[in-house]
């Protein structure tokens, strides 16, 4: 008995490669020479999936079937075969016998390669060995794959390739479909959860005419019919906002967001977020939003609220919160409020080794700290709030302490994770951060482009109520429940450079 199978190695030369082509092009050629094109078929009736397939298998009742996916293995063995076929749901043996399909259907079967996509028609029985199978009564080829498969004992494992050529990992990796399974599910949790909470999902401009004040680098385009330089945006917060000022009090947009920066193991230049805004609460009532969120997705989806990852238990069910004065204390033993002057914290930043911010601020140097002695530390769920102000020109002051705002960002393994403000509302105070912001930029770099989206401004003018917002990643939070160490895991097409 011989098994059948691409013996096609990632190291296979490029002239090996192009023989197994050619082989099986000249197959399809000789099928459609017969009138038999397989590319001619356009549909199939599928009646049945793998795993319904053995979940539902009883030894008492035979059930015909139709099935059909691509076939991934074949053992030859005279008048009889087995072969195993993928589809939506996994692998299935199918037991092909010459007398029941007919010799010259039978032939055809053997002529087969793996990798082409076949239907089955047959019926379920449980082999010798114990394994549910289908046996075949009738068997078409599909579609014909004109390229080998991986070979099966090392399968894919060139990151680049896979990531390059998802289609195939998806084929010969079943636990790169999990992932993406499982992060369909995660958005749906994450929808399911705030439809429940009242807030209604919404759609805002992808493209948009200036670039604002934040500091992440943006995506040019040109708009041909305005004659319009337009910019890819870098979030959804303003025009979100704008519909809490119209009224629309409860909010949440699944964004695809554009940053023209750097690529790493957490970041790629396009991901995606979700941005939600609740008028009438504050940053407290999304650190509890935030909490309950997380727990209810984590239990609908792993089953558990502890998960595993990068070698550490995260127990999302317990959360620590501690200001960002009393977090840069803890883990550095300085503290904030011996600070009396900006000379003061450039001395306290210099004798440390911290990295000078560009504009050296008290709260700019505080947060420098934070970067270089406390986040490495936060492995379990973590929310840090009370930021400085000069580096939150959107949230709103603490009325006892003007110097910071009413901020968090909640971080899990030492990633930030996500970032919430009870929302400025103040238009004459928001005006002044814009332009400073802006004033700043262009101070740096003399080529920015940034501008005062002045018409948020007027929309704060009209009048936004008490507002908490939220904004976190969701291709991180998929890496954490999948335990995945890099975004483009996550991803089904990661940016990547083209290879000429």
């Amino acid at each position: 008995m011989a098994e059948e199978i691409n013996t096609n190695a990632p190291e296979i030369s490029q002239q090996e490669l192009s023989e197994q082509n050619r082989i099986r092009l000249e197959k399809l050629q000789a099928l459609q020479a017969e009138g038999k094109n397989p590319y001619a078929i356009t549909t199939y009736d599928v009646t049945d999936h793998s795993a319904q397939i053995v979940r539902d298998f009883t030894d008492e009742t035979e059930k015909t079937v139709s099935i059909a996916g691509r076939m991934m293995s074949r053992r030859v063995m005279g008048k009889a075969s087995f072969a195993h076929l993928l589809d939506r749901e996994g692998r299935i043996q199918v037991y092909v016998r010459r007398d029941d399909v007919g010799e010259e259907a039978y032939k055809a079967f053997k002529s087969f390669d793996i990798g082409d996509i076949i239907g089955v028609k047959g019926f379920v029985f449980r082999t010798k060995t114990g394994e549910i199978s289908v046996h075949a009564q009738e068997i078409t080829l599909l579609t014909k794959s004109l390229h080998p498969l991986p070979e099966k004992f090392h399968g894919l494992q060139d990151t680049d390739t896979r990531y390059r050529q998802r289609y195939l990992d998806l084929i010969v990796n079943p636990d790169v479909k999990d992932t993406f399974v499982k992060r369909s599910n995660i958005l749906r949790e994450l929808r399911a959860f705030l439809d429940g909470r009242g807030f209604l999902e919404v759609d805002t401009p992808i493209l948009t005419p200036f670039e604002i004040g934040a500091s992440a680098r943006p995506f040019y385009t040109h708009h041909n019919a305005l004659d319009l330089d337009m910019v890819l945006r870098i979030e959804t917060e303003l025009y979100l906002k704008r519909l809490i000022v119209g009224g629309m009090d409860r909010v949440y947009e699944v964004g695809r967001i554009f940053r023209n920066e750097g690529m790493d193991t957490k970041h790629n230049p396009e991901f995606t977020t979700i941005e939600l805004y609740q008028a009438y609460t504050d940053f407290h009532g999304m650190m509890d939003l935030v909490e309950d969120m997380m727990k209810t997705v984590a239990q609908n989806v792993c089953g558990t609220l502890v998960v595993p990852y990068q070698g550490h238990e995260i127990d999302l069910g317990h959360w620590e919160r501690l200001t960002m004065v009393e977090a840069v204390k803890k883990y550095s033993g300085v503290d904030f409020n011996d600070w009396k002057t900006d000379e003061d914290a450039i001395a306290c930043a210099k004798a440390h080794n911290v990295d000078l911010p560009e504009v050296p601020t008290k709260g700019a140097i505080l947060a420098e700290f934070f970067d270089a002695f406390v986040e490495e530390k936060l492995i379990q769920p973590t929310f840090i709030y009370d930021y400085p102000v000069e580096i939150s020109p959107l949230a709103k002051r603490k009325p006892d302490d003007p110097a910071f705002t009413e901020r968090f960002e909640y971080f899990i393994n030492a990633t930030e994770f996500g970032n919430a403000f009870s929302e400025l509302n103040d238009p004459i105070d928001q005006r002044g951060r814009f332009e400073r912001q802006v004033a700043e930029r262009k101070a740096l770099d003399k080529d920015c482009r940034a501008q005062v989206d002045y018409d948020f401004v007027t929309a704060l003018e009209y009048g936004m109520p008490p507002t908490g917002g939220l904004g976190f990643g969701v291709d991180r939070l998929v890496m954490l429940l999948t335990n995945s160490d890099s975004i483009r895991d996550v991803l089904l097409f990661p940016t990547m450079k083209p290879i000429d």
